[in-house]
């Protein structure tokens, strides 16, 4: 999983999912897993 100052262009992509855990944006992508990243 990255760490990102931003998500926003993970977030963007087919298949991203946006969720917040414990105050923290997570991206998970279900059509390419590899697009992990936390924001903060």
């Amino acid at each position: 999983m990255k760490v990102r100052a931003s998500v926003r262009s993970l977030a963007r992509q087919q298949g991203a999912q946006v969720i917040r855990r414990h105050g923290k944006i997570l991206v998970i992508n279900r059509d390419n897993p590899r697009n992990k990243a936390r924001q903060g």
